[in-house]
This record gives structure tokens, C-alpha cells and sequence, in this order.
């Protein structure tokens, strides 16, 4: 699940009132020179990471970029950029959800459906970010790729897609790799032969710094978790404490937890179905052992500028603070870092072999691609790993903590009904650890972390920074209306918000219909998640069927979309007589993709339909809201 990229609001502390602020990219770029533009749609960063990599890959062509946020910017000014000579307007766009504008790129999506401004002259190229396993691949890349073109825009090279559930870094390179010649041939420019690693942000190390003035995790404002301010948002998060902790599991060597946030004097609402997003925290054996290999003093008060004084970003992450406050709470050091890192790194590999190896994985040939793809994203190595593996490359910690992208807030679907626990907010997850290929231990961020927030450790410890993310998995407005919930494993997680509230509503009188569940586990008397909740459920008539599915507990594996092959007839006639809602949650790449197929068969039966209507009835049954997904991969 994806997440807001977020920028230091520095304006306030430095004393500017972002009403200042540059409104036109058009006045900007003209101020400082600039001829490309690259917006960015990004929810979890990545857009925005490779808007940046193309914004400064321009310097290498006598050209010069700058990435731009659109939610900041007049997008109206697109049809102004024929003002400046040789222009050019790059976007990378995330598509987020089903087939949705991630949030920063919102208005720009509304503001485009709308508009019949004319973009003549307007040159522009494209590079979508996207995962196969979901429906609508791609989605925004393609809209806005088309539609600019529809207002007479000029694509000066093609649509670029990224596959997230494949090798994204590898697609954007791919293209990358094209674009530039395709921009040099359309503009008469070549490339100058200057290498493009060039620092961002300069260094300055505070010595005598008023430590009240120095950021300690804060995502916004500082102080923020000192005085905590409504509204609440991913800038500005609530400190929620963890009421509730306990293991949802009788056995197996897997963790399933539940967790209780206490929202209690936040005036934060939510619904079920909502997502709530905690920031978590790297774990501090993982930031020491960083510390100690860079020979770096991790409580050395720092602040990276940037050296574009013009620029809207004026710092990575939030400054001044400390080496350890950045390595713990505002950068990714778990994932497999991006090409770029490893280029810009390779320049302090003392070994000129292993430098070599470093540059070739960040080059387009073929064999450094492959290298990448198993020495790096294959076996899962993380920055530790790779310093670990290759002990000539001592980079300075500072130049690390620009590469670095930022640690992402995490997401959850919320399992409570805010009917029934106003004041609490409910999360279900399973704990991520697995072996590398290299014979390293591997752990979730937020998992890790979330199972140490522990009720008993009264006050600080057990906070939890969260917002909440409002989301169309939406309970029917009528409480007769039938539910069909399909969701094995934590897929479970919105459903017990859903059941909590059609309890809630038939305490209230009202008549509420057929609440089905199709669930699955390994193992029943190991992982069936919330057994007693829902058997008692079950039990009272609130949910009218459960159907579960153990997956090991006999010879062949039985999964959910099994059991709902053997009631066909029973779900055909709560969908097309008594127009029932479907709900999937969980995996996308098998289970989602496996149960739509299912959906299809019955409609293709019992409607007596081919196959290409069945796919057309239940496509309709989306457009209507009345089949909706909460997926991830």
C-alpha cells in the first residue's frame, strides 16, 4: 500500500508565508534558467524520486530540469511553456488503488477531465509507474499520456511503463535510456559528456546548536509530537498509544497481531474501510551497525541544503537533526536501494574492481542489469548488506543520507467499525521476517516495529504517529443490501469492521441483510484469525454464513475461491436477484486475480452469458461500486 511522499514545511520556520510562494512553474523556471519540467504523481515516493533522477540527468545535455510537485504548481501555465525556448514537460505518474491518481496528482486529474485549454506547441513525454497485478495497470500514465495529446500537445517519445510487481528501476532505465537520445534528436542538443553526479544538498554541521531547535522525528512542524495540534494528516500525524497488543495466532512460526490505537481527544473520524498509515521506525541495531561500519558519530547534528536555493524542497528530510534521528525515523536503509545510489556511490569504492562492479549495475547493458537484479534486488540486499559485501566503499554518512529515499508511513485497512469504538482504531498485520539468499535475516520495518508497541510500557514508548486515509471500500448505504466478503489471512482486517457494524445496525432495529464471509488459513487450530469473534458472529445470526477455507489441513489445498465455486448458485442469486455487494481484501497477485475468475464462471453459468459478457457484467458491477477491492501485492 502506497503512501504521501512528504516535504519538510519549512516555510513557517524560515519565516516566509507560503502565500510567497512561487505559484507559477512558468516564473520559476524562467528565474532560474530551467527548461525542463518534470511533475511527479507520487504516493510512496518513487514518482517523485524518478522525476528528480530526470531533472538532474538534463545537466548532462546542456539542458536543465527541475521536478516539480503539481499540487504546488498553476498547471494551468502548461499552455505558457511555449514562452521558453527548447521546453519541455516531463511526468512521472503512480497510479494509486483501482486505477487512481495518487493524491499530490488529484486536482491535476480533475483539472485535466475538465479542461479544453489548447496545448499547441505544447512538447511533452511520459513515464507511468504502475503494477501488473492490479486491474487497472497503469491507468493514470496512460490518461495523462493521451489526454495531453487530445489537447494538442506534442509526445516528443512514447509512454514508458514501470511494472512495480516486476523490475520498475529496470523499466524506468530502459526508457530512460531512449529518451534522452529521443530529446537530443528533437531539440539539436548533445549530450556534453558531464557526468551528472553532482551533489544536491551541501553539509553543515551544527556545533552549537540549541537542541530545542532540532528536529527528533517530527514529519512537519517541529515540536509536532511535543504539542500536538489538530488536524492530523500525513504532515502532521497523531500520537496514538497502543492500548491493545496481543497475538491473534495459536501456532505456526508465523506472528499475526492485533493492535488497538487510542484516538481519544484527536477529533479523527473514520469509516470502515478506511486505511490508517503509521510512520514507523528502523531498528536501532540496524542505524548503529551504519554508524559503526561509516565510523560516523550517529548524535552529530546536521543540516543537508540545497544547493538550488530557488528550489521548493529546501532539505531531504526535516533539518537541522541528527544522523541517528535520520537514519531511524526519515530514510529507507531496509530495501534494496535504486541504480542511482549505487552509481553515485561507486566513486568511493577504493577497489577500482568493486567500483567497476558498482557502475556496471547502474548501467543499461544487459549483464549489469542481470547483475543488479541478482546481486541487489534478488537477494534483497539493503545498504548495510552491500557495505557489508563490499568493504572498500566507505561513503561519507552525508552524501549516504542524500541518496537515501525517505522511510515511507506505512498502511493498514482498519479492522473496527467507528460506530462501535469511536475512540479506537483497530490494525491487523502479520509480522514480515524472512532469510536472504545471502543467509541474512530480513525484517518488515513496520511490523518489527508495531509488535514491540506494547500497552504496559506506560506512555512515550508506546506511541504510535498514524493518520487516516479515507478510501471507497465503502459498506452498502442500504443496511438490506446483501455482502458477499471475501478475504483470507489479514485480509480479514476491513471485514471486522464491516460485521461490527451490521451487529451495531441490527442493535439499532434496522434490517440489515445477508452478511456472508468467505475466509481462509493454513491450519485451523493454528492461524484462524479472531476464531471466537467470528464464530460467536456466526453464531447470533450476525453474519448468516461463514464459509473458511484451511488451505493444509488435508492432501490437496483448499483455498477461498474453492468454496465459493461450490455455493455458485447460492452467490449468483445474492448478486443478480437480491443485488448484493462483493468485497475482496488481501493478495492481489493470486487470490484477487483467482476469485474474479470465479466470478466470471458464475456469471457465464447461471447468466447464461460468454465469457467476454460475464467479464462485461462484473466490470459494470465495479463501475457501480457493487464489487470493490482493497489489494495489495
Amino acid at each position: 500500500m502506497g503512501c504521501l511522499s512528504s516535504v519538510p514545511q519549512e516555510d513557517l520556520r524560515l519565516g516566509r508565508s507560503s502565500s510567497v510562494r512561487e505559484s507559477s512553474f512558468i516564473e520559476k523556471m524562467k528565474k532560474t534558467g530551467k527548461n525542463i519540467v518534470v511533475f511527479y504523481g507520487s504516493q510512496t515516493g518513487t514518482g517523485e524520486e524518478f522525476a528528480n533522477r530526470l531533472a538532474k540527468d538534463a545537466h548532462r545535455y546542456g539542458m536543465r530540469g527541475m521536478a516539480a510537485d503539481p499540487e504546488e504548481f498553476e498547471m494551468t501555465d502548461l499552455s505558457r511553456l511555449t514562452e521558453i525556448e527548447n521546453a519541455l514537460a516531463v511526468f512521472c505518474m503512480a497510479t494509486y488503488g483501482e486505477g487512481d491518481p495518487t493524491d499530490n496528482a488529484q486536482d491535476f486529474y480533475d483539472w485535466l477531465q475538465e479542461t479544453d485549454i489548447d496545448l499547441a506547441g505544447l512538447k511533452y513525454a511520459v513515464f507511468g509507474l504502475g503494477n501488473k497485478t492490479y486491474e487497472h495497470f497503469n491507468a493514470m500514465g496512460k490518461y495523462v499520456d493521451k489526454r495531453l495529446e487530445e489537447l494538442g500537445a506534442e509526445r516528443i517519445f512514447e509512454l514508458g511503463m514501470g511494472d512495480d510487481d516486476g523490475n520498475l528501476e529496470e523499466d524506468f532505465i530502459t526508457w530512460r535510456e531512449q529518451f534522452w537520445p529521443a530529446v537530443c534528436e528533437h531539440f539539436g542538443v548533445e549530450a556534453t559528456g558531464e557526468d551528472s553526479s553532482i551533489r544536491q544538498y551541501e553539509l553543515v554541521v551544527h556545533t552549537d546548536e540549541n537542541m530545542n531547535k532540532v528536529y527528533t522525528g517530527e514529519m512537519g512542524r517541529l515540536k509536532s509530537y511535543e504539542t500536538q495540534k489538530p488536524p492530523f494528516d500525513a504532515k502532521n500525524p497523531f500520537l496514538a498509544n497502543a492500548t491493545v497488543n496481543r497475538k491473534l495466532n495459536e501456532g505456526g512460526d508465523r506472528h499475526f497481531m492485533h493492535l488497538e490505537l487510542d484516538i481519544t481527544g484527536s477529533k479523527i473520524r473514520y469509516e470502515s474501510g478506511d486505511h490508517v498509515a503509521v510512520y514507523p521506525a528502523n531498528d536501532a541495531a540496524l542505524v548503529n551497525k551504519l554508524g559503526e561500519i561509516l565510523g560516523a558519530d550517529l548524535e552529530t547534528v546536521i543540516s543537508l541544503n540545497n544547493l538550488d536555493e530557488e528550489s521548493n524542497k529546501k532539505h531531504p528530510f526535516p533539518c537541522p537533526t541528527t544522523y541517528r534521528t535520520a537514519l531511524t525515523y526519515y530514510l529507507d536503509i531496509t530495501n534494496p536501494p535504486r541504480t542511482n545510489v549505487l552509481y553515485e556511490l561507486a566513486q568511493y569504492a577504493t577497489d577500482s574492481k568493486e567500483q567497476e562492479n558498482l557502475r556496471k549495475m547502474a548501467s543499461s547493458a544487459q549483464d549489469g542489469k542481470a547483475l543488479y537484479l541478482s546481486w541487489v534486488v534478488e537477494s534483497r540486499r539493503n545498504i548495510l548488506a552491500i557495505l557489508e559485501d563490499i568493504p572498500s566503499l566507505r561513503p561519507p554518512l552525508d552524501h549516504l543520507c542524500e541518496l537515501l529515499p525517505r522511510l515511507q508511513a506505512r498502511y493498514y485497512s482498519i479492522a473496527s467499525s467507528s460506530k462501535v469504538h469511536p475512540n479506537s482504531i483497530h490494525v491487523c498485520a502479520v509480522l514480515v521476517e524472512y532469510e536472504t539468499k545471502t543467509g541474512r535475516e530480513n525484517k518488515g520495518v513496520a511490523t518489527n516495529w508495531l509488535k514491540n508497541k506494547q500497552p504496559s510500557d506506560n506512555g512515550h514508548k508506546s506511541s504510535v504517529p498514524m493518520f487516516v486515509r479515507k478510501s471507497q471500500f465503502r459498506l452498502p448505504f442500504k443496511p438490506s443490501t446483501p455482502v458477499i466478503m471475501i478475504g483470507p489471512g489479514t485480509g480479514i482486517a476491513p471485514f471486522m469492521g464491516f460485521i461490527q457494524e451490521r451487529e451495531w445496525l441490527k442493535q439499532q432495529g434496522k434490517d440489515v441483510g445477508e452478511t456472508v464471509l468467505y475466509y481462509g488459513c493454513r491450519h485451523e487450530h493454528e492461524d484462524f484469525l479472531y476464531i471466537n469473534e467470528l464464530k460467536r458472529y456466526h453464531k447470533e445470526g450476525v453474519l448468516t454464513q461463514l464459509n473458511v477455507a484451511f488451505s493444509r489441513d488435508q492432501a490437496h489445498k483448499v483455498y477461498v475461491q474453492h468454496l465459493l465455486k461450490n455455493n455458485k448458485e447460492m452467490v449468483w442469486k445474492l448478486i443478480h436477484e437480491d443485488n448484493a455487494h462483493i468485497y475482496v481484501c488481501g493478495d492481489a497477485r493470486n487470490m484477487a486475480r483467482d476469485v474474479q475468475n470465479i466470478f466470471y464462471d458464475i456469471v457465464e453459468e447461471y447468466g447464461k452469458l460468454d465469457h467476454a459478457q460475464a467479464v462485461d457484467y462484473i466490470k459494470k458491477l465495479m463501475t457501480k461500486g457493487r464489487y470493490s477491492q482493497d489489494v495489495w501485492s
